[in-house]
């Protein structure tokens, strides 16, 4: 039984695995109170920590992560890998950056059809 409601979410998301080295591009799958869900092409150790970086919103939305959990892909290659927030507020500012992507693409999808 899941602990918390996920949200559907589709945007891209880069991590960071640390300060230093570059940042891999992932795949949003979905976001809840308790954290983010993102596709992998290779997995990533459970208990790493991470830094997550959304920039399709203006400014871009940064945490520090850990990875709590990564399992193969169910349909397909690849991997989900769990992260959650180490700070509460992030976790709320992620919710809100959803919340951003949910309007922008509704937005979007309009001006397409119009």
């Amino acid at each position: 039984m899941r602990q918390f409601i996920r949200h559907p979410l589709d945007v891209p998301v880069e991590i960071r695995r640390d300060r230093c080295g570059p940042a891999a591009a992932f795949q949003t799958q979905d976001i809840s109170l308790g954290g983010l869900a993102v596709n992998s092409d290779e997995p990533v150790a459970p208990g790493s920590l991470i830094e997550v970086r959304i920039a399709y919103v203006e400014p871009a939305f940064e945490a520090r992560a850990r990875v709590a959990w990564c399992r193969p892909r169910r349909e397909g290659t690849g991997y989900e890998v769990g992260v959650s927030f180490l700070d509460a507020e992030d976790v709320f500012r992620a919710r809100m950056v959803a919340q951003v992507c949910y309007i922008e693409d509704y937005r979007r999808s309009i001006a397409r059809a119009e």
